[in-house]
């Protein structure tokens, strides 16, 4: 198609005033090199990731290819970004279908794919109203302001005084509004002074969540988690724990809020992850895969009686429930329920689960722990032991071996491939892992200096306490 041939024109210099502006010759990724591209990205880019040094070309379900061909299997799947796999036939049709009609309306007007997608996502879920956004973080601050709009109008809140109370070790994004909640001293030193109105609770510890209910419960509109927390490295909250909060959030007249961005939409084996314990929330927050890895779309649901305490000029978005974004969400959803694959997260992941297991019986002096649901799966590795090679060395040594997989937090190794993945796919994810600690971990720590301890994790500066070490 004309539309994917490299487009090639002149550089030139288009002046207005005393500023000039440089029109660059456009290029196709796929002609050049994965080191001339990562060279390029280092040079005209923020610094504000590190990323593997693998480049993506083209993909398909669970495969990527780099520019010189090498084929991978992903093993992240885009944060949950691709539960759906990558470039799934049925979201690029509806894409395209929509594309050529329809794009972008703003809210100025009506368009007519929102209403359908509104429509099927609270039905599908069980919740009266959505509010839609674009990026996850974009989905958590809506769902802050939510809760503070109602902690005023329904719960009487003196004016400016509502708290909303977050656990230790959540990740809802880096906007300042949600790192404000943040654990994460990479998150948030440099940027204070943080927002005002936030208190900080053990993640699993209802006990110390009703002594803070109990003591400031008057001014708190909300508390807000993930069923299992993502970036922190698969934490999964003691048994029962979801069900406690859910009861105490009725009992002091409380808003439970669930980042369901990661955990949702399949990923545990379950459509939300609070569906482990029968529990509803009063808000949810959906991001990631409700794009289908095509857009970023993210939806906060709630009932009328909250939902309606914004009224119009209070909150919005100008490509929030855009009509391409809501075909694509649309499909998206139709996806993971018509190809089933809730049922999938489950079945394969106790099978990745289950060789997860074996390699730490076979590896005990390597792995701590192996710790998930469906396909949301940590592994948890020894540090001082892995000495002086670390985490991120094992997903080089991963990525040498075509899987691709990101650590968190300097011990955790996050195994979360897309939902579509094969048997025979995982096979040769945990095979890779075996292999990187049978053959690379030892060739590293001989080929590695020793001359220093490995680096402890700093503690939190909210806390003090030391969150992933």
């Amino acid at each position: 198609m004309a539309a994917t041939r490299p487009v090639q024109c002149l550089l030139r210099k288009i002046c207005k005033g005393s500023r000039s502006f440089g029109v660059a010759t456009e290029v196709n990724a796929s002609s050049s090199s994965s080191q001339r591209i990562i060279d390029k990205e280092y040079e005209h880019s923020a610094h504000n990731y590190h990323p593997l040094p693998i480049v993506f070309s083209q993909a398909k379900g669970t495969s990527v290819w780099d520019p010189e061909g090498n084929k991978y299997l992903d093993f992240l799947a885009g944060y949950s970004a691709v539960n759906q796999g990558h470039c799934h036939p049925k979201i690029l049709k509806a894409l395209q279908e929509q594309a050529e009609r329809l794009t972008v309306s703003s809210r100025a007007f009506y368009n007519d794919r929102f209403p359908l997608f509104a429509e099927y996502v609270t039905t599908m879920f069980g919740y009266d109203m959505v509010l839609p956004m674009n990026t996850g973080a974009e989905g958590v601050e809506t769902a802050m302001k939510l809760a503070r709009k109602w902690g005023y109008e329904k719960k009487r809140i003196p004016s400016d005084e509502a708290i909303i109370v977050s656990c230790c070790g959540c990740f809802n994004g880096r906007t300042l509004g949600v790192i404000s909640m943040s654990c994460d001293n990479e998150a948030t030193r440099g940027f204070g002074p943080l927002l005002p109105g936030h208190i900080k609770v053990d993640f699993g510890d209802a006990d110390a969540l009703e002594r803070i209910f109990k003591e400031k419960g008057e001014c708190i509109a909300a508390f807000i988690l993930e069923p299992i927390q993502g970036e922190a490295g698969i934490i999964i909250p003691p048994d029962g724990y979801l069900k406690a909060v859910r009861d105490l959030c009725s009992k002091y007249n409380i808003l439970m809020i669930a980042d369901e961005i990661q955990s949702g939409l399949g990923r545990t084996g379950k459509m939300l992850a609070c569906e482990w314990e029968e529990v509803r929330p009063d808000v949810v927050v959906l991001g990631k895969a409700l794009g289908g890895g095509v857009l970023p779309v993210s939806a906060v649901l709630a009932d009328k009686d909250v939902m309606l305490c914004i009224q119009p000029g209070q909150h919005g978005s100008t490509f929030g429930g855009n009509p391409l974004a809501s075909a694509v969400a649309i499909a998206s959803l139709e996806v993971i329920k018509n190809e089933k694959l809730v049922e999938r997260s489950v079945q394969m992941g106790e099978k990745l689960m289950g060789q997860l297991l074996e390699i730490q019986q076979q590896y005990p002096d390597y792995v701590k722990e192996v710790r998930g649901r469906g396909l949301f799966i940590g592994v948890e590795f020894k540090r001082k032991n892995l000495f002086p090679a670390s985490v991120y060395e094992l997903s080089e040594k991963l990525k040498e071996r075509a899987v691709l997989a990101k650590p968190t937090h300097e011990t955790i190794i996050r195994f979360t491939p897309p939902l579509s993945i094969s048997e025979d796919e995982i096979q040769q994810g945990s095979k890779a892992l075996a292999d990187v600690l049978e053959i690379d971990v030892p060739k590293l720590q001989k080929e590695k200096p020793r001359e220093a301890a490995p680096v402890a994790s700093s503690a939190c500066d909210r806390c003090g306490r030391v969150m992933y070490d």
